[in-house]
């Protein structure tokens, strides 16, 4: 099983697919990753050779942010536009979707599950 950027590889997929589980790397970039390599977008992870693993993990380190990285980039960027007080970092606070989506319905994956309204207790009059 292949290591890379401190992610386990799937080792029976091919490893343009593979790359993809890294943070970071979508089809694209991994392509393009695995040409910088010279490696063969076809093989599997578990054919990688020790040599051909050492070579990704160095394209990827000189390409840039992936992983750990990346996360604390994209981080620092949604706290600044909190910290700012910007109108997305504000929707970033309420839990509001942040790309102009409406939420009179819908938003339900960023609002999170519906909230039932509670019947309160009925009073009982006298007869």
């Amino acid at each position: 099983m292949a290591r890379i950027a401190g992610v386990d590889l799937p080792a029976n997929k091919r490893v343009e697919i593979g790359l993809t589980y890294i943070y970071g790397i979508g089809r694209t970039r991994a392509k393009g990753v695995l040409s910088t390599a010279g490696v063969e977008e076809g093989i599997k992870v578990k054919d990688l050779s020790e040599d051909e693993i050492l070579r990704l993990q160095r394209v990827l380190q000189d390409e840039g942010r992936v992983e750990g990285d990346l996360r604390k980039e994209v981080a620092m960027n949604i706290k600044r536009l909190i910290e700012i007080g910007s109108y997305r970092g504000i929707r970033h606070r309420r839990g509001l979707p942040v790309r102009g989506q409406r939420t009179h319905t819908n938003a339900r994956g960023r609002k999170g599950p519906k909230r039932q309204a509670v019947a309160g207790k009925k009073k009982v009059g006298k007869v």
